[in-house]
């Protein structure tokens, strides 16, 4: 995988780099890790780490955000996407990033918001420092040809916005997207009748291994389109499972991502048994690719 480090790949390495992290099991506990300061990257490391999806530590998040953000960043984690705020204001959610060091690229933004409540997302997105708005799911009453037609329209219009308040706007695949209905792709009529310059795409790897597609030729056929990813795992039988423990071969999946215009890629896993040990196996899987 020398060719991961070839001159001029600077996603690449922004992606594979992780500094003097030297995670030495997937075992290992939080306060371990925080222990011993080798395992505690310099702040000017921000960036080069994989960062991690809130939604996985969900269930600690709803018990108190401070602590959870705490362990985040005692595993390694410099950056975070979140998917709630759990009723806390954007100064707290900003306050409780900068006292962990961490900062939090992209937010997930429900299409209920989207629809009535855009100026107030944009305006914590300002306060916490988001980058980008992301659209994170349709509810089945939501999709179908005719409203994934209108979708695009309105994706046109959110990217609008949020480039007129200095931010970038981007869609989140799950499977279904993938399901043709007469030839219709939603996915596919997404790309192509949204405004490349507006709308962006959050790639789910785990839910578009699951919809038997493969990232490398989006890519190449939409190159630039995809800043952000979702570093998740699926084992043999098509389950999720932690970052490095499945199937799917990231180490290829990475050599696009010039291609792709990766930005940042967050670990995620949907229901896992320890969210905690989780979130530090699949940094330690992101940073063995490096050594792949």
């Amino acid at each position: 995988m020398d060719t991961l480090f070839a001159e001029g790949s600077m996603q690449r390495r922004r992606f594979l780099q992780l500094g003097a992290l030297g995670l030495a099991a997937a075992g290992m506990g939080v306060t371990a890790l925080a222990e011993d300061n080798a395992f505690r990257p310099r702040q000017e490391e921000a960036g080069k780490i994989p960062g991690l999806q809130l939604y996985t530590l969900r269930s600690l998040m709803k018990k108190n955000v401070a602590g959870t953000l705490a362990a985040v960043a005692e595993i390694g984690y410099r950056e975070v996407e979140f998917s709630d705020y759990f009723g806390l204001k954007p100064t707290e959610v900003r306050r409780m990033l900068d006292a962990e060091g961490l900062s939090a690229p992209a937010v997930h933004v429900p299409l209920q918001i989207l629809e009535t409540q855009l100026e107030q997302a944009l305006e914590a997105a300002h306060r916490i420092g988001h980058r980008y708005l992301v659209l994170p799911w349709l509810e089945e009453r939501q999709r179908g040809t005719e409203n994934f037609k209108r979708l695009a329209e309105r994706c046109n219009e959110w990217g609008e916005k949020c480039r007129a308040a200095g931010l970038r706007f981007a869609y989140h695949n799950h499977d279904f997207e993938f399901s043709a209905d007469g030839g219709f792709v939603p996915y596919d009529w997404l790309l192509e009748n949204t405004d490349p310059d507006l709308v962006s795409f959050e790639m789910d790897l785990f839910w578009i291994a699951k919809a038997n597609r493969e990232p490398e030729g989006y890519f190449k056929k939409y190159p630039g389109r995809f800043p952000l990813w979702h570093l998740k795992d699926m084992d043999a039988n098509g389950n999720m499972v932690d970052v490095g423990a499945g199937v799917i071969d990231f180490k290829k999946i990475i050599l696009g991502a010039d291609m792709a215009g990766f930005e940042f890629g967050f670990v995620e896993h949907d229901q896992p048994d320890d969210p905690l040990r989780t979130a530090s196996t699949g940094l330690v899987a992101v940073r063995s690719w490096e050594r792949g």
